[in-house]
C-alpha cells in the first residue's frame, strides 16, 4: 500500500512540476519556449528507462532505498535544477543563429531533465520490480498525475509560482518517505525524510527561485528607464501581473497614435503580464477632455461610423478601450476580461486612479473568455471591438508564432458577426509589421468568414486603414454606404492615416502619409478579394491563410522557403522579424528525435547478450512500434482535446485542469481494470477464424470508436451546450472524456505486463521507448496542428493506436 501511495505522491508532484515550469518559464522567457524546454526535459523519463536497463538488478535488490533516494532527489532537484537554470544566460531570440545560445539551451535541457529522470527511475523501477502489479502501479501513476494537474492550478490561485515550487519539492520528499516504508524493517529513515519534507522547502532563499523576466521582455526594458519601479504585483494561474510606475519618463501607451496628435495621454501605469504584454491604467477623473488623444488612434475609426453605439470590448485590460467608448458617447459598454486579477487592479487597487472606471454608469465588466461570452450572451451590439493587448516587440520578434489564439479564427469572426446588430460594425486592431502579416491574414480571415456566412460580395462590407504601427479593420453588418466611406476618408486624412481598402478605393489613394516601399495592404486586399486568392497565398512572402478553430495559430507566418533568407541574414539586424520561433520548434523536434534514438538504441547493444533479451529481431521491432505508438497517440489525443475544450469551458485554465485531470484519472482507472479486462476478453470475446481477440485490440477498438465519434459530434454538441453554466459544462466534459480515457489507460499496462512475463529485462527499455515518444508527441502535435489542424492530430492518433494493436496482435 505504501508503494502505491508513494507512486501517487511522486506522480502528483511530477505533473504539477511540469505544469508549473510552463508558468515559471512563461515569465522568464515566453510561453512556447517554455513549452519546448519542458518537452525536451521530459526526455529525462526516457533516459531513466535506459539507465534502468543497466542498473535494474542492483537497484531492485535495494528497492526501498533506491526508490526513496531517487524520490528525494526529485524533491531536492526540482528546486535546485530550476534555480541553476535561471542562471544560464539563454536568449531564445538568438538561438537560431548563435551557437553559444544553442549550448546554453542544451544546459537548460539537461538541468531540467534531472528531476524527471529521478521520477522516471522511481516509477520504471516499480514497474520492473513488481511485474504482476503493473496495472495497479500505472493506475497510481496516472491518478496521481491527474491530481497533480488539479493541485497546481488550485495552488496558483493562492501561492506565488516560487511557493508552488516549494510545495512540489515537499511532495517529492513525502513520496520518498512513503517509498522508504515499503518492506523496510526500520521506520526511522521514513520519519527522517518526513521531517525533511516539512522543513527543506522553506529553506530555499527567494532570490534563488523567484523568476525574473528576460532582459529582452517589455518589463525589463521598462525598468531600465530612470526611476521606473514595480509598485504592485499579482500572481495567478493566468499570469503574473506587474504594475510599473515611471514618474520621470511617464508611460505614453497609445498604439497607433497619429503623428499629428497634439495631446499627450494623461498619467498612466503600465501593467505587464508575465513581463510581456502591456496594458495601461490611465488616470481618469471623470473629465473626458484629457482623453481626446484616444480619438487620434486607428482604433477610434468605428466610432466615426456609428452614433453612440452599444459597445462590447473584448479584452478590456487596463480599460483604455472602455475610455475610448465613453469618449465617443457609447450608450452602454460591456467589457470582457479573462483575468480577474487585472479587473481587481483597475476596480479596487487603483480604483481612484482609474476614476472607478469599471463602476462607471453604463459600464458592465464581465470576467470571461471572449469567445465563450459572445456565444453564450444571446445579445447583439452595435460595435464589437477586439482590443490590442499583446506587445509589439513580442509580435515582431515572432515569439507568438506558436501561440494558439481563438480570438482571430474564421469561426471567431463568424461568431462576432452573428452578434453585431444590423448596420453595426466589428472592429479589430493589430500591429503593423513590414512586410505586413497580421493585417493581411486578418483581412483574409474576415473575407472567408463573410463568405461562409453567405455574403456574396464581402468587399462591400470591409474597410482597412493603417498608421505607422497599427492597422484597424472594420467589418460592417451590411454594405458600407457613401456617407460611411466619406467619414472613413475624412477620419484618415485628418489624422494622417493611410487608407488600405474600402469599396471602390483606387491605388493612388493609398500609401500617402507613412510611405512603404509598396502599397502592400492595398495589393493584398485586392488579391484576396479577386479570383487569384490562392495563388496570392502561395506567392506571398509569409503564411497568411486564415486560421481556423482546428488550427488556431493566427501568429504563425513562417514559410519554409524563407529559411535561406533567414540563414543569409545571420548576424544582421531584423532576422527576428522572420518568425524565428517556428524554426526553434522544428529544431527542437530534430534534437528530441536524435536524443530519443540514442536512448532507445543504446540498451539494445547492452541487452543483446543477455538471456532475457534473446528475442527475435522482429519482436524487438514490434516492441518499439507498440510502445512508441502508444506514447505518441496518448498525448496526441490529450493535447488536441485540451484545445477543443477551451472554447466550450470558456477558460483555458479550466480546460487544462479539467481535461488533464479527467484523461489521467480515468486512464488510471482503465489501467487498474486492465488485468481483469484481459482475463474476460481472452475468455469471452472471439472472432470467427481468429480465436480469442487480444484485449489490446478490444481496447484500441474502444479508443477508435469514441475518438471518431467525438471528432464528428463535438463541434455541434458544444455549440448547443455553450450557453450552459460552467459547472454543467465541467460535468459534461468529464462525462465525455471518461469512456475514451478509460480505454486509453489499458494498452500500456497490458503490453508491459506481457513484456514482463516474456522478457523482464526489457521492461525498463519499454518504459524508455514510451517516455521518448511522449516527448516527441508534444512537439509533433504542435507541428501537425499548425500545418494540418487538430482533427488531423486526432486522426493520426487513431492510426497510431491501430498500428500498436497490429504490432502486438500475435
Amino acid at each position: 500500500m505504501s508503494l502505491l501511495a508513494a507512486v501517487f505522491a511522486l506522480s502528483t508532484a511530477a505533473i504539477a512540476y511540469e505544469i508549473l515550469l510552463t508558468r515559471l518559464f512563461s515569465i522568464v522567457l515566453w510561453h512556447h519556449f517554455a513549452f519546448m524546454i519542458i518537452s525536451l526535459a521530459l526526455l529525462g523519463i526516457g533516459a531513466s528507462g535506459t539507465f534502468l536497463c543497466f542498473a535494474r538488478r542492483r537497484l531492485e535488490s535495494r528497492f526501498a532505498l533506491s526508490f526513496a533516494g531517487f524520490a528525494a532527489g526529485f524533491g531536492v532537484l526540482s528546486v535546485g535544477s530550476f534555480a541553476l537554470a535561471l542562471r544560464v544566460p539563454f536568449n531564445p531570440l538568438e538561438v537560431v543563429w548563435d551557437l553559444r545560445q544553442q549550448l546554453y539551451l542544451l544546459q537548460v535541457y539537461l538541468l531540467l531533465a534531472v528531476p524527471f529522470f529521478c521520477t522516471g527511475t522511481c516509477i520504471g523501477l516499480a514497474l520492473s520490480r513488481f511485474g504482476t502489479r503493473i496495472g495497479a502501479i500505472y493506475r497510481s501513476d496516472l491518478l496521481g498525475a491527474g491530481a497533480g494537474a488539479l493541485l497546481v492550478v488550485a495552488a496558483l490561485y493562492r501561492l506565488a509560482p516560487q511557493d508552488c515550487l516549494r510545495l512540489v519539492s515537499g511532495l517529492g520528499l513525502v513520496a520518498a518517505a512513503l517509498g522508504a516504508l515499503h518492506g523496510a524493517p526500520r521506520r526511522w529513515p521514513a520519519a527522517a525524510l518526513a521531517v525533511v519534507a516539512l522543513t527543506l522547502p522553506f529553506a530555499w532563499p527567494d532570490a534563488w527561485i523567484t523568476p525574473r523576466p528576460s532582459p529582452y521582455k517589455g518589463l525589463s526594458l521598462a525598468l531600465n528607464v530612470p526611476e521606473a519601479r514595480v509598485v504592485a504585483e499579482r500572481s495567478g494561474p493566468l499570469g503574473w501581473l506587474a504594475v510599473v510606475e515611471s514618474p520621470k519618463v511617464p508611460f505614453r501607451h497609445a498604439p497607433g497614435l497619429s503623428l499629428r496628435a497634439r495631446q499627450e495621454p494623461p498619467e498612466q501605469l503600465g501593467v505587464f503580464t508575465d513581463g510581456g504584454g502591456l496594458t495601461a491604467i490611465t488616470r481618469f477623473r471623470g473629465d473626458l477632455g484629457p482623453l481626446a488623444y484616444l480619438d487620434q488612434q486607428t482604433a477610434a475609426l468605428p466610432f466615426h461610423l456609428l452614433e453612440r453605439p452599444r459597445t462590447l470590448v473584448l479584452g478590456s485590460g487596463g480599460g483604455a478601450d472602455v475610455l475610448l467608448a465613453l469618449l465617443h458617447g457609447a450608450q452602454a459598454v460591456d467589457a470582457v476580461e479573462i483575468n480577474p486579477q487585472l479587473v481587481e487592479l483597475v476596480r479596487s487597487d487603483y480604483g481612484d486612479f482609474a476614476g472607478r472606471l469599471y463602476e462607471h454608469e453604463g459600464v458592465a465588466v464581465h470576467v470571461a473568455e471572449a469567445r465563450s461570452f459572445v456565444a453564450g450572451s444571446g445579445r447583439d451590439w452595435d460595435l464589437i471591438h477586439v482590443a490590442l493587448l499583446d506587445s509589439f516587440s513580442a509580435a515582431a520578434a515572432g515569439v507568438l508564432s506558436l501561440s494558439e489564439s481563438t480570438l482571430y479564427t474564421v469561426e471567431a469572426l463568424e461568431s462576432y458577426l452573428d452578434h453585431v446588430a444590423p448596420g453595426g460594425v466589428l472592429a479589430i486592431t493589430r500591429w503593423l509589421k513590414v512586410p505586413p502579416r497580421d493585417s493581411v491574414k486578418l483581412f483574409a480571415t474576415a473575407v472567408l468568414a463573410l463568405e461562409r456566412s453567405g455574403v456574396e460580395a464581402p468587399g462591400d462590407r470591409l474597410a482597412l486603414i493603417r498608421s505607422w504601427n497599427t492597422a484597424t479593420l472594420v467589418v460592417k453588418n451590411g454594405r458600407l454606404g457613401p456617407g460611411e466611406v466619406a467619414a472613413l476618408r475624412a477620419f484618415a486624412e485628418e489624422r494622417g492615416f493611410d487608407l488600405a481598402y474600402y469599396p471602390g478605393i483606387g491605388r493612388d489613394e493609398t500609401n500617402r502619409y507613412t510611405r512603404l516601399a509598396e502599397p502592400y495592404l492595398f495589393e493584398a486586399s485586392a488579391a484576396i478579394l479577386g479570383p487569384e486568392r490562392h495563388r496570392f497565398f502561395d506567392d506571398y512572402k509569409f503564411h497568411v491563410q486564415p486560421a481556423t478553430d482546428d488550427s488556431p495559430y493566427f501568429f504563425r507566418f513562417f514559410k519554409w522557403r524563407l529559411l535561406p533568407e533567414v540563414l543569409a541574414m545571420t548576424g544582421r539586424s531584423g532576422v527576428t522579424l522572420l518568425e524565428g520561433g517556428y524554426l526553434v520548434l522544428a529544431a527542437t523536434a530534430i534534437q528530441a528525435a536524435a536524443l530519443s534514438a540514442v536512448i532507445v538504441l543504446l540498451p539494445l547493444w547492452w541487452l543483446r547478450p543477455t538471456a532475457a533479451a534473446r528475442m527475435r529481431e522482429v519482436r524487438r521491432g514490434r516492441l518499439v512500434v507498440y510502445f512508441f505508438a502508444l506514447g505518441l497517440g496518448f498525448l496526441f489525443i490529450e493535447i488536441a482535446f485540451i484545445q477543443r475544450f477551451v472554447l466550450f469551458l470558456g477558460h483555458p485554465l479550466f480546460a487544462i485542469a479539467v481535461v488533464l485531470a479527467a484523461f489521467l484519472g480515468f486512464a488510471g482507472l482503465g489501467s487498474g481494470f486492465s488485468a481483469r479486462f484481459a482475463e474476460r476478453a481472452t475468455g469471452e470475446a472471439a472472432a470467427p477464424g481468429l480465436g480469442p481477440l487480444p484485449p489490446i485490440a478490444l481496447a484500441v477498438a474502444g479508443i477508435i470508436l469514441f475518438a471518431g465519434a467525438y471528432l464528428a459530434l463535438l463541434p455541434s454538441l458544444f455549440q448547443e451546450l455553450i450557453p450552459q453554466p460552467t459547472p454543467v459544462k465541467v460535468i459534461v466534459s468529464i462525462a465525455l472524456i471518461a469512456p475514451l480515457a478509460f480505454c486509453m489507460g489499458m494498452p500500456f499496462p497490458l503490453g508491459l505486463r506481457r513484456v514482463s512475463t516474456q522478457a523482464p529485462a526489457l521492461v525498463p527499455w519499454a518504459w524508455a521507448v514510451n517516455g521518448c515518444a511522449s516527448v516527441l508527441s508534444v512537439v509533433l502535435a504542435s507541428l501537425l496542428a499548425t500545418h494540418f489542424g487538430f482533427t488531423f492530430v486526432v486522426a493520426s492518433a487513431m492510426g497510431l493506436y491501430v498500428l500498436a494493436a497490429a504490432a502486438f496482435w500475435r
